[in-house]
């Protein structure tokens, strides 16, 4: 088992995506928060992290506002190009790594994730039998079911087993490529890295992380991201 005194971490964000979702004229992680764009901020905050070694943006093959970033210069990040799908996009990534490094895949839109929240989840590397973890929060609202199609509710689903997937996720890079590739040979749906390791039999921990560490899908999600920033003192 690899130990957090030796293991290099490297962390893969994809950014290949359109943001369609978000209504906007262009792609979510480059909306602005403050003066920077929403990507600046994530990877702002990752490379100022003393144990990640590196950072692997996956990026669309068109991308042209990248380039143009300040951040896109720090000796840490590199660019791949990414794939249709967001598992491409972490393949294409994980083909720069050795298999022995410890791997964090982390959302370009989630940008207020802190150097807390890292640690924690870096510090499951140490426990007996490691497979991985995933910074996570519990479902506190009461969780409806329905049938696909409908909008009528089918049941309702006790939300103390129930918990909000975030990141980042942290697997052996190995692992995880072995996991996502076996699951696509079976043609599976992979939601996220969680999922495939999750199909290849492994036992992925929950580590439970801030609410604040939201996904910016929606255009109201830039505000609350600009709340959460400015309390975090890293916007003024």
């Amino acid at each position: 088992m690899l130990t957090t005194n030796v293991s290099p971490i490297s962390v893969i964000v994809p950014a290949a995506g359109i943001g369609s979702r978000m209504a906007a004229a262009t792609a979510k992680q480059y909306l602005t928060l403050g003066s920077q764009t929403v990507i600046a901020h994530t990877l702002e905050l990752l490379v100022n992290h003393p144990r990640i070694e590196s950072v692997i943006v996956a990026l669309h093959p068109q991308d042209q506002q990248f380039t143009h970033l300040a951040i896109a210069n720090h000796p840490k990040i590199t660019c791949v190009v990414g794939g249709d799908e967001r598992v491409d996009s972490v393949l294409n990534g994980l083909a720069t790594l050795t298999d022995d490094q410890w791997v964090m895949v982390h959302d370009a839109a989630r940008p207020c994730l802190t150097h807390t929240d890292i640690d924690k989840l870096l510090a499951t590397i140490d426990e007996p039998s490691a497979h991985g973890a995933i910074l996570a929060k519990p479902a506190i609202d009461t969780m409806k079911q329905i049938q696909r199609g409908s909008r009528s509710i089918d049941t309702t689903i006790d939300r103390e087993t129930l918990w909000h997937a975030l990141t980042p996720q942290l697997f052996s890079a190995h692992s995880l490529q072995h996991a996502i590739e076996q699951a696509q040979q079976q043609n599976l749906t992979i939601t996220d890295e969680a999922s495939a390791m999750e199909y290849a039999g492994y036992r992925v921990q929950l580590v439970q992380g801030l609410a604040s560490n939201i996904k910016i899908t929606l255009p109201e999600d830039l505000a609350l991201a600009e709340f959460y920033l400015t309390q975090q003192g890293r916007l003024s």
